[in-house]
């Protein structure tokens, strides 16, 4: 169970920002996609893990209940045989008192334990759900960042082929050049302004102390504020 929750806290702790600059870097989003992989699988076995440790929780509790009424009948009983005046059964159910005692705190301490554990996988679970979500959500931005980016190659390339035409002699083909070269002028700085959009909206995801601040303010409004 160490493993597991080591594992999911490695994937919680990842540097978003690199993976997302290494995707832009090799012009694919393979890192990103490695990484969603790995997240989906460890949540899969967090849920199993969580169901297990959930079982056992409420496993224990049943036992712990049916001992603790146990000693609440054994404890009547060696009252009943001291008034009737019956010590010798008055000691043999004490020593069966006893040991149920111990079994008793043997449960709750088993409990407390397992009941820590469920709570952790718990909350491993809603954490990585959320980085689950926040890299699915830049997976999509990224995408769409690196078709503009081909977008722009291809613009690039038509604009020196133009100016090959340009470069030809033919008054024609250069009145044609020029005029497609403006329209590809004019799409390329929508691709640029529209890109430079997509890379604060990328920031404004992962700026996790604007984050912070929004929840900190919903806090002082729900009255949560230390």
């Amino acid at each position: 169970m160490a493993s597991l929750l080591d594992k999911v806290s490695t994937l919680i702790s990842a540097n978003l920002h690199y993976m997302v600059d290494q995707a832009l870097q090799s012009n694919s989003p393979a890192v990103i996609d490695q990484y969603i992989r790995q997240v989906e699988s460890n949540l899969a076995d967090l849920e199993d893990a969580a169901a297990a440790v959930g079982g056992e929780v409420k496993g224990i509790q049943r036992r712990l209940h049916e001992q603790e009424q146990k000693l609440q009948d054994m404890d009547r009983a060696i009252d009943a045989f001291l008034v009737e005046g019956n010590e010798s059964a008055a000691v043999a159910v004490q020593s069966r008192y006893n040991s149920s005692q111990r079994l008793v705190e043997a449960y709750r301490e088993q409990l407390t334990r397992q009941d820590e554990e469920f709570k952790n996988l718990l909350s491993a679970k809603v954490k990585l759900e959320a980085r689950l979500a926040t890299m699915k959500a830049e997976r999509e931005e990224l995408t769409a960042l690196l078709e503009l980016a081909k977008s722009k190659e291809t613009t690039v390339k038509a604009v020196k082929n133009l100016k090959d035409l340009t470069g030809s002699g033919d008054a024609d083909i250069a009145r044609i050049a020029n005029s497609i070269r403006t329209r590809l002028d004019k799409a390329s700085t929508a691709s640029e302004i529209q890109m430079a959009s997509l890379d604060q909206q990328m920031d404004d995801v992962l700026e996790k102390s604007e984050l912070d601040n929004q929840l900190s303010e919903r806090k002082k409004k729900l009255g949560l504020a230390s």
